[in-house]
């Protein structure tokens, strides 16, 4: 990273829709921006594997319809006042920065009518989407914008290790006399290997979510939440992380790795069926196949122990209201890489971690308790969601949170009075690094993910919580140590990212004896 030390005076660690989006406009206020990722591409994302779309309101829809459908998928437990401003923004944003500013061709019925999809818990057709790769068509827009707006530096291969606070970083034994604050972060080039210093006036966390702390996921595995953890080192505040939603559909079988079958799939007609062809969603009333992400999850996974099967079918070639490989290509071309010609046959399906509705604890304008820092995407906890999340309220609550913060970055910047440079410390390495053995971090992931998959997954008791507590704070010792002790790179990173996640995630799911949306505990 060149001298080690870099200033700007906005970092964003992430480069997903909610990163890019609020680098996009503190950029357009005239700000310096360096956007950073974990991944040698900048497209590599949560973003980019979202297939189904972006809500919008549909000509004559209700926007009070939409509120609705929000609160009653979040189990009432939503921030109203962060419900409001999604729906009053959602499609002010989306005709403004998606289709008039990023020109996203999404897809039509007729030149002049917008294709809107349904997905579950929604009451009627509000979905945009780009066939079923609508989160990578956007993300590439974004990040080639990106690439041309002046004063915008993107940054690949980058891993945040922690987050630079004051006082904790500072070598001014003074310093803790002064308000906690946010200067930036300790960055890993993953192909050097040497940790730099990036400083910022606000730094924005856009790191995605967590679902890879769990044995089965649509997660890519790099998704960590890696910024749940560096935030609560650094002292902010962290907000309802016993939610986590498994999404209903992913694709069973042996070589896939967690590949999402679409919500908007149910929306074309799919009908989930047992292994031996049995619709069985009838059972839960209501919107059957298209009922709220938590309730179809459950709904299969007492389908499954009933029938003592590994998974169940989704049947779209027998009930397709459109042309499946027209309206579908992805899935259908990647399914048929693996022998499945959804076309002609059901889908084995079954439930994985998808998103956490938990996170940093935000305003409506993406602000966290620790001064200097934001957070925007599914790395915050906006309130939005409530104890669940309605299916693609996702991208746009990136847009539209990520566009919130850049502009109240740049409304209420002021440069530090005085450069603190001088009185942080650079990285601390180890002062013999070992290397790191593949096999141990290996095999502290399956313990992790097993752990969290079986004692704290869809279906959660209080022994089973104790158990994976207990497991993992005896592995914390050790994975602490052994992080410590290592040459960094983004694997130990991540290790120990992860399993404070997981621990997250467990002691809060301990404090919570009342099931809610994704929070189900059967004692």
């Amino acid at each position: 990273m060149n001298d080690g030390r870099l200033w700007t005076d906005v970092l964003v660690i992430g480069s997903g829709i909610s990163g890019a989006a609020a680098a996009l406009s503190a950029a357009k206020a005239g700000l310096e921006v360096i956007v950073i990722s974990k991944s040698a591409e900048l497209e590599e994302s949560n973003t980019c594997y979202a297939q189904g779309g972006i809500v919008s309101l549909a000509p004559g829809d209700d926007p009070g319809l939409l509120r609705e459908d929000i609160i009653r998928a979040g189990d009432g437990i939503n921030n109203p006042e962060a419900v409001d401003v999604l729906v009053a923004e959602s499609k002010t944003l989306v005709d403004s920065i998606l289709i008039g500013g990023l020109r996203i061709g999404f897809s039509r019925n007729t030149e002049d009518s917008l294709d809107f999809a349904q997905e579950g818990g929604h009451s009627r057709r509000r979905i945009l989407h780009v066939r079923d790769t609508t989160g990578r068509t956007i993300e590439e827009a974004f990040l080639d914008l990106l690439g041309k707006t002046p004063g915008v530096r993107l940054l690949a291969d980058r891993t945040a290790v922690d987050l630079l606070t004051v006082p904790h970083h500072s070598k001014d034994p003074k310093a803790y006399y002064r308000e906690p604050a946010c200067l930036g972060a300790y960055v890993l080039d993953n192909t050097t290997g040497r940790v730099g210093t990036i400083f910022a006036e606000r730094t924005v966390l856009a790191t995605g979510g967590c679902g890879a702390v769990f044995l089965h996921t649509s997660n890519p595995k790099t998704a960590v939440g890696s910024g749940y953890a560096m935030a609560l080192r650094a002292g902010a505040r962290i907000a309802h992380m016993e939610y986590i939603q498994f999404h209903p559909t992913v694709l069973y079988h042996r070589d896939s790795d967690g590949f999402l079958i679409s919500e908007s799939v149910r929306g074309e007609g799919a009908r989930l069926k047992s292994i031996d062809g049995r619709t069985f969603m009838d059972k839960i009333g209501g919107l059957k196949d298209l009922a709220p992400r938590d309730e179809v999850s459950r709904a299969i996974y007492e389908e499954m122990i009933l029938t003592n099967a590994d998974h169940v079918l989704l049947d779209l070639a027998s009930y397709a209201q459109v042309d499946i490989r027209t309206r579908f290509p992805n899935i259908h071309q990647t399914c048929l890489r693996y022998g499945i010609d959804i076309s002609r046959e059901p889908i084995p399906v079954v439930p994985a971690a998808h998103y956490c509705c938990g996170g940093v604890l935000v305003d409506t304008w993406g602000k966290t308790s620790l001064a200097g820092l934001y957070a925007v995407g599914e790395t915050s906890c906006t309130g939005l969601h409530g104890a669940n999340r309605l299916a693609s309220t996702s991208l746009l609550e990136g847009l539209v949170w990520g566009t919130r913060a850049g502009r109240a970055i740049a409304r209420d910047f002021e440069p530090s009075a005085a450069s603190v440079e001088d009185d942080i410390h650079d990285w601390y390495p180890p002062a013999s690094p070992e290397e790191v053995d593949p096999a141990l971090i290996n095999q502290d992931w399956l313990t992790i993910r097993s752990t969290m998959w079986n004692y704290a997954g869809l279906v959660r008791t209080g022994k089973r919580l104790e158990r994976a507590k207990s497991d993992l704070e005896y592995l914390e010792h050790r994975v602490i140590k052994f992080y410590r002790e290592a040459r960094l790179n983004p694997d130990i990173i991540r290790l120990r990212h992860g399993l404070q996640v997981a621990l997250m995630i467990v002691r809060a799911s301990l404090a919570n004896p009342v099931s809610a949306g994704a929070h189900f505990r059967v004692d």
